[in-house]
């Protein structure tokens, strides 16, 4: 493994109370793997993986029972020595919204070339050089390194953030919603990039949507994350052919497929729960069309479904009779008034 997490949690101090955005999250990436982290915004992504680069702001709080890269804990690692031997060395990062991440006043390539300085040794030539190597890799023109952001597309922009996050050839690579605000094309055209890139260079990659979609044919196994916790693990076709947990049940109707062209989607009802102090039982329960008094009052444990298919749920023995039931837009117009 490259990357393991066991219990981690992120909270953030507030004047009415600690908000508990990310809880007991347990993990793992491997070398050439491909992971999908799926779930609706707002669910605690994002503040996942940034606990994981030390990108939270000071008034979160991140404690794990194992943080570890290669076999090795890191969290006794000093932000000085993370960001040094980890950061953008081993791991690095495709930030959500390429448009917010590139400074509109300094060229592109120059933007690339500082992120080696930062954590590299390389003469100018050879950093230009690189530059333009990867720039061809991610299918943009090397003359573009001596472009402005402005003068990019927001395919364009997103294929130079990726084309910064290989310029040290990292173990890992984190993307972070790579299609968010990009037409349907332009988003076929990144992820066809990114599998292309992939293959060349053999990178894991945590790719990080909303959009089950989006990693439906990349990854290798998916987990689906809901309020801070991660609901279900499973290698991706499993995923989609066998889900366990209703809310993998209810993002899987959300989600259009060719084979049923005209049937109407049938969306989740209510909303996400208010994480502040923590929550009590599975925090699907008050959205569940399956919920028992058992899921509102215990936190369900984490049952083996298959070799490497996990599943947070208390009724999780009894999956084949939710995954048909939850086909039927009846089975969840229970909570319209309750959720």
């Amino acid at each position: 493994m490259l990357l393991e997490l066991d219990n981690l949690s992120v909270s953030y101090a507030t004047r009415a109370g600690p908000v508990q955005a990310v809880d007991g999250v347990k993990l793992g990436i491997g070398e050439n793997e491909v992971v999908g982290l799926a779930g609706e915004s707002g669910c605690g992504k994002t503040t996942l993986i940034r606990s994981l680069l030390r990108l939270l702001p000071k008034g979160a709080r991140v404690t794990a029972d194992r943080l570890a890269w290669k076999g090795k804990d890191v969290q006794g690692m000093s932000d000085r020595e993370f960001r040094r031997q980890i950061m953008w060395n081993e791991i690095s990062l495709v930030p959500q919204s390429a448009q917010a991440s590139l400074n509109p006043v300094y060229r592109v390539g120059d933007q690339v070339i500082e992120a080696i300085d930062e954590h590299a040794s390389m003469s100018p030539a050879a950093a230009r050089a690189r530059v333009e190597e990867l720039f061809d890799l991610v299918g943009l023109e090397p003359r573009l390194i001596s472009a402005y952001p402005h003068e990019f597309s927001g395919g364009m922009r997103q294929r130079a953030m990726i084309a910064m996050a290989l310029v040290l050839d990292p173990a890992l690579v984190i993307m972070d919603e790579p299609t968010t605000g990009l037409d349907v094309l332009v988003q076929e055209r990144i992820i066809r990039k990114i599998r292309e890139l992939r293959e060349k260079s053999g990178n894991s990659i945590l790719l990080i949507t909303h959009d089950i979609s989006v990693i439906a044919e990349m990854s290798n196994r998916i987990a689906i994350m809901y309020a801070g916790e991660i609901m279900e693990v499973a290698p991706a076709i499993e995923l989609f052919e066998e889900p366990v947990h209703p809310y993998t049940l209810g993002l899987k109707n959300a989600f259009p497929s060719i084979k049923q062209i005209g049937k109407p989607l049938i969306s989740i009802p209510g909303s996400p729960p208010n994480l502040l102090n923590g929550v009590q039982g599975c925090p699907f329960a008050a959205r569940c069309p399956f919920a028992v008094d058992q899921c509102r009052n215990e936190r369900p444990p984490f049952s083996e479904i298959a070799p490497g298919h996990v599943a947070a749920c208390h009724r999780a023995g009894e999956a084949k009779m939710m995954r048909t039931q939850a086909a039927e837009k009846e089975t969840w117009q229970f909570s319209k008034s309750a959720a």
